[in-house]
This record gives structure tokens, C-alpha cells and sequence, in this order.
């Protein structure tokens, strides 16, 4: 068998097949995801968005990260639908709704990343397991308006309760709210707080510091640790 040879971004089908040549398994594009990957699409200069493109006037390649765009191409979406990337900055960006769509064969994996990966699964695979860290279950969907305040009503410059209960923007069901956990009344609504910590620092600017400090300081985010943690590292911070 040949050896295949990675280009700088490779396609979905040379990823798959590079990382079935190197690991002697099938690999498809969610098992790419499920293994941390981030794609790219590359975003031909627009003038509509400047703040998007900066200097950067030939286009970029925007990565993927944001769960609800993963979770679509998971789902074997047909086509790409980007929410929230970053901009040619490296900082995070949320795009104007409903998004920017792209056709799915347009989908680039970072040749570093693939070489990363490998490196990683090969180190595993000659060490002895490491005990699993419990993520978040499932069943706890979200935190609840007191927890919400207890963890970051210190570290924002806003009336976070009236917010709240105002549920516009980040802190209703388009943004950190669980969709529909207030339909019967606003006593049921909880809020996902890692999306909710990193609204509060994309929009209202506030410092990641504290807001690292509060996952680790309060027992009913710790569940959420690992996922506020991996956020962190996929936006470089």
C-alpha cells in the first residue's frame, strides 16, 4: 500500500484515509470530531465584515468549534452552517444570523492537527489507561438562576438577575438558556454555564480570569469543568 500524503488542509476523505492508514482502523468524519479535530472553511473576503476579515483581505480559515456546528455535522448535516468561529484574528466571533453556509466538500483538516492526533493516539496506546473523568451527565442539562448568580453575578458589570429574567440574547434559549427548560414557568429555567461564561466574556467583555476561578470554586460547576476547560483550548485561551 502506498503511503498517502497529507496536504496542508486535506479534504474529509484524506483525513479519513490518512488516519486509517496510520491507526489500521476505519475512520469517518465523526470519528475526526469525536477525537477533538477542529475544521476549517476557508471565508473569501467579504467587505460586508470587516471586523470578520480585518487585514486580512484574501479570506482566512475559519475553524469550527461551536457545539451546535459540530453537533449538525455529526448529525450528517449535507451541507456546513458556521454560528461562531473566529475571526482572522484568532478572536472569537459570533457571525450574524442565521450564519454563514458552505457546501460540505468544502470541509479542511489543519495537516498539524492530523499529525497531532496520531502522535497523541500513539502515546496512548503504549501507556496504561488513565482513570476516566466523570463530564458532565447528560441529565444535568444546566445550572439554575441562584447558581447562576452564586457563581457570576461577582464577576460581571451588569444586574445579571434582571438579565436573567429578561432572557435576551445570550441568556435566553438562542443563547446560553437550555431551549425550553422555562416554557412552564421561569422557576424550571437552568443555563448551560459554559456557554453562558464564554457570552459573558465575548459580549460583555468580561474577564476570563474570574470566570476560570468560578469553575473552580463552586461543586455544582465541577461537572462542567472538563468541558469549560476544552472551550478554553480550542479558543486559544
Amino acid at each position: 500500500m502506498s503511503i498517502i500524503e497529507l496536504p496542508f488542509r486535506a479534504t474529509t476523505a484524506e483525513a479519513c484515509a490518512w488516519m486509517a492508514q496510520q491507526t489500521g482502523t476505519p475512520w469517518t468524519l465523526v470519528t475526526l470530531l469525536d477525537n477533538g479535530l477542529v475544521p476549517v472553511v476557508w471565508l473569501d473576503y467579504d467587505p460586508a465584515y470587516p471586523d470578520l476579515f480585518g487585514d486580512a483581505n484574501g479570506g482566512y480559515a475559519a475553524p469550527i468549534f461551536f457545539e451546535e456546528d459540530v453537533a449538525r455535522l455529526k448529525a450528517g448535516s449535507v451541507d456546513i452552517l458556521i454560528t461562531y468561529t473566529k475571526d482572522a484574528y484568532r478572536l472569537p466571533a459570533r457571525l450574524p444570523e442565521p450564519g454563514f453556509r458552505r457546501p460540505l466538500d468544502q470541509l479542511r483538516f489543519q495537516k498539524s492537527d492530523l499529525d497531532r492526533l496520531t502522535g497523541k493516539l500513539k502515546q496512548a496506546a503504549q501507556a496504561p489507561e488513565p482513570a476516566k473523568v466523570e463530564a458532565a451527565k447528560e441529565s444535568q442539562s444546566g445550572i439554575n438562576k441562584a447558581e447562576v448568580l452564586q457563581a457570576f453575578a461577582a464577576v460581571v458589570r451588569l444586574d445579571l438577575a434582571q438579565a436573567l429574567d429578561d432572557a435576551i440574547g445570550i441568556f435566553g434559549d438562542d443563547g446560553a438558556r437550555v431551549k425550553a427548560s422555562a416554557k412552564k414557568t421561569k422557576r424550571n429555567a437552568v443555563w448551560n454555564p459554559v456557554t453562558l461564561a464564554l457570552g459573558l466574556h465575548d459580549v460583555y467583555r468580561t474577564p476570563i480570569g474570574p470566570l476560570k476561578r468560578a469553575f473552580k470554586t463552586h461543586d455544582f460547576l465541577h461537572a462542567w469543568q472538563g468541558n469549560w476547560e476544552e472551550s478554553l483550548r480550542l479558543l486559544g485561551k
